[in-house]
């Protein structure tokens, strides 16, 4: 339940092999992103296997304070599965994959393990799917391959001759800096460290190469920041893997948040991720950049209206379910019946549409969109319902108060109408509602105000039909940040209404 606004970064061309390549990583977003920290995507050449390293997931091996552990999920038949973790890569550390190898099998970076043993030492190791899982094969020779920190992030080149990583190592200027292994007739070199061009004082993260291994991509921290990081490249000068022109800016994804682990498909292609527009934590999000060809004719200049085409899941299985949708704005409203978890409508756009989305069994949805289609005629939007059970947490986003105050702005009203309506749909349902802040200003007036607005918002729904008995209302404070206090991204974040299921 929130509001946002749509920004289209992606050009489609009118082949169907691209639209349905589109939809495809429409569903890989869907059924990879959560409220935890997506990091290091990588998706095989054949498109059939997907990767990713999650970190703070209550189900990892190490449970919320684990840094990152491998999960996946694979192609089958033509459809992608649930999200699945490869329990015997991981361990309490940071676990990632590196690339996929031609052969099938993929390199596994920053653990030496030994089938199901726990990790010894850093380095590169190659696992394969057994049929349910993926697990150790062999660990590679990796002389001199060490960081003083624990986390190793890089990237396997195209053509397997190469691996680029960051760390804080040998030779290191700043915090982390990128290294170069090639691969020779023994194994793999030991690291070059790229040069001052590319490392500087500052801190490099996430590199990978082109297709062509000419261009380097890379994060770097911004000035003036510490959590915050720009996807740069710099084009190599020479075999030597030395000389590098000066790292520019990839200004066509950067933002004013975080973005890393930008991965070049070609032609304009890649993936990456970014805590623009997400839960929280980092998020996977594809940039797809396809040219309309002469021969189309520019499908004779025809306008079409911006088609939204939806995805309705489970939020913890990533199932597809069925439901209803209701779209409505000015002068526009039309309810959807949604069978196998899609549907699709077309709307106009600079326009301002409310979402609510109903499926038995499930928490109600609402949100407000405001659409900005960017030179092409579709996107694909995903709603995740969470399953009507104890302890399911819904955050009000778009219930705000003026400043200080625990007076409701009206348009607050929108969203709480469809709790009210929730609640009335599902009688046995009884519910905390919970206030939160950051925490600047005095702890006690922070626990006060917090615990005044649970209380008006509880008043707001008893007056609605609700009975008071069926709400509970109490304020944290800054007590239960969702994100640590240390920017204003992260403090507007911990700055909430929710409310949570005591009783179903």
């Amino acid at each position: 339940m929130g509001f946002k606004k749509v920004i289209v970064l992606c050009v489609l061309t009118m082949c169907s092999g691209h639209v349905s390549a589109q939809s495809d990583f429409a569903i890989i977003q869907a059924i990879v992103n959560s409220p935890a920290d997506e990091l290091n995507p990588v998706l095989s050449e054949d498109g059939n296997w997907f990767f990713v390293t999650r970190a703070y997931h209550a189900q990892n091996i190490g449970g919320l304070k684990d840094p990152g552990d491998i999960w996946f999920t694979q192609k089958v038949n033509g459809q992608w599965l649930p999200l699945q973790q490869a329990s015997l890569l991981n361990d309490t550390g940071y676990n990632t994959v590196a690339g996929i190898l031609q052969n099938g099998s993929i390199l596994v970076l920053n653990r030496i393990g030994d089938k199901q043993t726990p990790a010894k030492a850093q380095g590169m190791a190659i696992a394969k799917f057994n049929g349910t899982t993926w697990q150790y094969e062999n660990n590679l020779s990796t002389p001199y391959f060490r960081s003083v920190q624990p986390v190793i992030n890089g990237r396997l080149s195209a053509d397997e001759n190469f691996l680029v990583y960051a760390a804080e190592s040998y030779g290191t200027v700043g915090v982390e800096d990128i290294y170069l292994l090639r691969k020779n007739d023994t194994g793999w070199s030991e690291p070059l460290h790229l040069g001052s061009e590319v490392n500087s004082d500052l801190q490099e993260l996430s590199p990978s190469l082109s297709k062509t291994n000419d261009t380097l991509f890379f994060a770097t921290t911004k000035r003036n920041s510490t959590t915050s990081f720009d996807i740069v490249f710099s084009l190599r000068k020479d075999d030597t893997f030395l000389n590098w022109t000066k790292p520019q800016s990839l200004s066509s994804i950067n933002s004013k948040y975080r973005e890393l682990f930008y991965t070049s498909l070609g032609n304009g292609n890649a993936y990456y991720t970014s805590t623009f527009s997400s839960e929280g934590y980092g998020d996977v999000k594809f940039l797809v950049k396809h040219e309309i060809k002469d021969t189309l004719e520019q499908v004779k200049k025809e306008v079409v209206e911006p088609t939204l085409l939806g995805l309705l899941l489970n939020s913890k299985t990533n199932t597809f379910i069925d439901g209803t949708i209701e779209i409505t704005g000015e002068n526009f409203n039309k309810k959807i019946k949604v069978e196998q978890g899609r549907f699709s409508i077309e709307l106009e756009n600079k326009k301002t549409y409310a979402i609510a989305a109903e499926a038995k069994g499930y928490i109600s949805f609402y949100e407000k969109l405001i659409l900005d289609f960017k030179d092409n005629n579709s996107f694909t939007y995903t709603i995740k319902l969470k399953p009507i059970e104890v302890g399911a947490t819904v955050q009000l986003k778009n219930v705000l108060f003026k400043q200080s105050s625990t007076e409701l702005l009206e348009e607050s009203k929108e969203e709480l109408n469809q709790v009210v309506a929730f609640m009335k749909q599902n009688p046995s349902v009884r519910i905390l509602l919970s206030g939160h802040t950051d925490n600047r200003g005095v702890v006690v007036d922070n626990l006060r105000l917090s615990q005044m607005r649970a209380d008006k918002i509880k008043q707001y729904l008893v007056s609605k039909g609700i009975s008071g008995k069926r709400i509970k209302g109490k304020g944290f404070g800054g007590s239960k940040p969702l994100l640590p206090n240390d920017s204003e991204e992260n403090r507007k974040m911990n700055r909430r209404v929710e409310f949570t299921i005591t009783r179903s």
